[in-house]
């Protein structure tokens, strides 16, 4: 477990040479029973905490009874056991953790707020992950991934977009984690965060170069848009009516085809996708209503001929 900064508190106490363990699960687990000798429903692959109750209760029984309790849990290894509060460890469950190579680790922290902390960190740690060849920007606190082929643009469009006062997430890898129930997050590795490509340029720093308020370190996905190669015989979707999606990670993004060719601000395009993407978060979508404004005015147009040529019968 490498929680330096998640602010877990953890303090290794025995069972160094158990490190190597896996958590396979973001629940944790509270083995009360186990400590009496009753473990068929103790999961291993979950980390354990033992809090006030548990430790009061070691404290209570005969040294047999609790070399016996703690022999019992630490025998079917479980990943690692924490003791919050920041409660002595009894010397039985140290030297049970050296034995078994469990990890036995204390916090200070209360055990409501660690589980609550730790479940947190572990749903983040073990959820699904995937990295795509892109561009992640913050546009009006809009997340779009700019998609397209190596060379089309996209690092130009983004570095337009923070002259604008926008915010650069990632470029060229973006690593994307999905967290419950279906949002998706984007960020940069960290070899190359905070960094860009501009061909003819070369490598630059967009932090050191535009200030610390230029770049983010992660950003929900809101929107893919995708740069390609304008080709005359293909149909544009000109009314924005037409409703693309592409999968990430099961997620369906809502996403733009949007073709490149000179004379097109790309950027400007960008931008004004991600107030139209602000318009639809307040429930108004202007192509649809522009659509149902078209479709009234026909529908009236039809039955205003409809009366005169049944004016002119009669």
């Amino acid at each position: 477990m490498q929680a330096r900064d998640s602010g877990l508190a953890l303090e290794l106490v025995a069972g160094a040479d158990g490190l190597y363990r896996l958590i396979s699960g973001p629940r944790i687990q509270k083995p009360g029973l186990a400590l009496t000798g009753y473990t068929p429903y103790v999961h291993p692959e979950r980390l354990q905490v033992l809090g006030l109750t548990e430790i009061s209760f070691l404290r209570s029984v005969n040294d047999e009874q609790r070399k016996s309790g703690i022999a019992a849990l630490c025998g079917l290894e479980p990943s690692a056991i924490v003791v919050t509060r920041g409660l002595e460890i009894p010397p039985e469950l140290a030297e049970c953790g050296n034995q078994f190579k469990v990890p036995v680790f204390r916090t200070p922290l209360m055990s409501s707020v660690f589980i609550n902390r730790v479940t947190k960190w572990l749903e983040d740690r073990l959820s699904p992950t995937t990295s795509v060849h892109g561009v992640l920007i913050d546009v009006l606190g809009i997340g779009i991934l700019l998609t397209g082929k190596s060379g089309i643009g996209k690092s130009e469009a983004a570095l337009d977009l923070i002259l604008r006062g926008h915010r650069l997430v990632a470029d060229d890898i973006v690593e994307i984690r999905k967290r419950p129930p279906d949002i998706i997050y984007g960020a940069g590795s960290e070899i190359i965060k905070h960094h860009m490509e501009i061909r003819g340029l070369g490598i630059i720093n967009i932090k050191d170069l535009f200030g610390i308020s230029s770049v983010r370190d992660a950003k929900k996905i809101e929107l893919m848009v995708e740069l390609v190669d304008w080709n005359e015989e293909e149909e544009y979707d000109r009314l924005g009516v037409e409703e693309l999606h592409h999968s990430i990670l099961d997620v369906a993004v809502p996403m733009l085809r949007v073709p490149i060719r000179p004379g097109r601000n790309i950027s400007s395009i960008i931008e004004v996708a991600a107030r139209n993407v602000l318009l639809k978060f307040q429930g108004k979508h202007s192509a649809r209503e522009f659509q149902e404004r078209i479709n009234r005015a026909l529908l009236e147009a039809g039955e205003a001929e409809h009366k005169v040529i049944v004016d002119e019968v009669e």
